[in-house]
């Protein structure tokens, strides 16, 4: 970590001329007043990573604002033109409700055109996955999103993207990094636009990303009879609002119901403590409204709309929480079903999940035909693989367990809005066989088993956690476990080597993906244990995954005791807890 001194001398370099005044003020104000606030916007650069920018807003060589983003734009610039010359450039933006994403948008777009590139940028906040869509629409040759996510509202982010539609992947990802690196001084950035390459989009672009949605529909005739489902829907203050609610009347439902106080777009996400539809509190006000107008279905979005939460009455009809892996398994289930009985299936479909997602997924698409991949965590891989398959097989849905899906291949990342579209059909496709969804999920845990997850993360700070967190991987490697909770490890993927070893045989194959810090553990009682650290935060994560027979629908409870109890057993045979 830099001396006190020189980071002294790293903050006054912010108070020359090229700094607008109110970032001077605020620098002169850490340097007079507080050394601590200083120590942390200076002590380092903030690290353009595979995935972009992500920090906290503020004045600060690590922190979110124009100059950061600036340079970040300004490095994935040089290398578009490095990629694709300088001449009919053409980029897409868009942005979420967090404070700044206007300006750091606005700011974006005129580097962009300062650089001679014509840019598409929406007139207010928008979903990430259209900007997805606006890429591929408007044949652009890369574009970025502004969102942080569901990080707090201190956060701002940035994500690239590349001509496809996808978050940038090798070997794009790593040499973006190395131009945005070349960037030293603030004077290098192009800040002054030309207001004539810079194209505001909006509505047009609304009505064809959502002729695209209302295409994933699957059973238009049953949401005609069922058209007053009873849909609570919340974008938690973000972007959603401005699509999935005309989604989901463009496939026809008539009774959808909003939750006013979180309808304002508002990037301090006044009413939750996480604008994070894995959060239970995320979804309490939601739900309240379902409860007092009787509605059938709770459904919540990030702030950029990539990600979808869901609540359910269950047969007590009480609402509950789906996770990603049980919204996963409904859309996967409901997409090969309809593709089958609607007779759409031409032989090279396939869908995509990551490694640590439910293998339940797996299950359902080998009884219908159809190829499952499986490829390492984030949505940027599963769009690299629909690009390498792209002509010769089909991309028909796939998701992971962090609450993100993508139903159809016009967009190449998470996409809440058609997956709330699709769920909520679901719910009506249910009700047309007499059941509510969550009996909907109970006869496909009947037909294939009950699966069972959980995520713990172990949280281990600084550098000396870091050493830690290295030493628990190394451990793992060197001396893997024989035996977990009593059942055989018989098999090892190990995706940094990429071997995957049988240990009953001892026979060694090959894992066709990238390399990856991730260790997977599979016990003879169909158990499965994945281990990999964080790339974004200081600490390990572990994915338990359990399953046995459903025997009948009166079972679910008792049956799903004995898992949550293997699950403990093997976080405390791992010495976890």
């Amino acid at each position: 970590m830099l001396q006190i001194d020189e980071i002294r001398k790293r903050a006054e370099a912010w108070l020359g001329p090229e700094f607008n005044e109110e970032t001077r003020r605020e620098v002169r104000e850490m340097l007079e007043k507080d050394e601590k606030k200083l120590i942390d916007a200076f002590y380092q650069d903030l690290e353009f990573g595979t995935g972009g920018l992500r920090g906290i807003m503020g004045a600060g060589t690590n922190r979110m604002n124009i100059y950061t983003l600036g340079m970040a734009t300004q490095g994935l610039s040089n290398y578009i033109i490095k990629q694709c010359g300088n001449m009919g450039i053409k980029v897409a933006i868009a942005h979420d409700c967090r404070n700044n994403s206007r300006l750091f948008a606005e700011s974006a777009a005129d580097i962009f055109s300062a650089n001679g590139f014509e840019v598409y940028l929406f007139e207010s906040l928008r979903p990430t996955p259209e900007l997805s869509f606006a890429i591929r629409h408007y044949k652009c040759q890369s574009g970025v999103v502004i969102t942080a996510s569901h990080n707090p509202p201190e956060y701002n982010g940035y994500k690239a993207y590349w001509d496809d539609g996808g978050q940038v992947v090798a070997p794009h990802d790593e040499a973006i990094i190395d131009e945005v690196r070349k960037i030293k001084s603030v004077s290098e950035i192009k800040f002054k636009g030309n207001k004539d390459k810079i194209r505001i989009i909006g509505k047009e672009t609304d009505d064809l990303f959502l002729t695209e949605v209302l295409k994933m529909s699957l059973h238009p005739e049953i949401i005609k009879k069922y058209s007053d489902t009873g849909i609570v829907y919340t974008p938690i203050h973000g972007s959603g609002v401005k699509l999935i609610p005309p989604a989901l009347r463009a496939f026809g439902f008539t009774n959808v119901i909003s939750v006013p106080e979180q309808d304002v777009v508002d990037g301090n996400f006044p009413t939750v403590k996480s604008p994070n539809p894995e959060e239970p509190g995320a979804l309490k006000m939601a739900i309240e409204k379902a409860i007092a107008t009787g509605a059938d279905l709770v459904m919540a979005s990030d702030p950029d709309a990539d990600r979808l939460g869901i609540a359910c009455r269950n047969k007590n009809g009480e609402f509950v929480l789906l996770n990603g892996n049980q919204t996963g398994v409904l859309l996967t289930w409901y997409i090969l079903s309809g593709f089958k009985e609607k007779n759409k299936f031409r032989g090279n479909e396939y869908i995509i999940k990551t490694i640590v997602t439910t293998d339940l997924m797996d299950r359902i698409a080998e009884n219908h035909g159809v190829k499952c991949y499986n490829v390492l965590t984030g949505f940027k891989f599963f769009a690299e693989l629909i690009r390498k398959l792209e002509g010769k097989e089909k991309y028909i849905g796939g998701g992971e367990e962090s609450y993100g899906f993508l139903p159809g291949d016009y967009v190449r990342d998470k996409d809440s809005v058609a997956s709330c579209a699709l769920v909520a059909e679901i719910t009506a496709w249910a009700k047309s066989r007499g059941k509510s969804l969550y009996e909907l999920l109970t006869d496909i845990y009947l037909e294939y088993g009950l699966y069972k997850e959980k995520l713990i993360n172990i949280v281990r700070k600084g550098a000396e956690g870091a050493s830690e967190i290295k030493a628990m991987m190394k451990g793992y490697r060197n001396n893997p476990p024989a035996v977990i909770n009593n059942s055989r490890v018989v098999k090892i993927n190990d995706y940094e080597t990429l071997v995957s070893t049988d240990c009953l045989t001892g026979k060694k194959t090959t894992i066709d993906l990238i390399k990856s810090d991730v260790l997977q553990f599979f016990l003879e009682d169909g158990s499965k244990i994945s281990v990999r650290p964080s790339g974004t935060e200081p600490k390990i994560k572990f994915y338990f995954s359990v399953n046995a027979r459903l025997s009948s629908a009166d079972r679910y409870e008792d049956t799903e005791a004995v898992l949550d109890k293997r699950i403990s057993a093997i976080i405390a045979d791992l010495k976890l807890a």
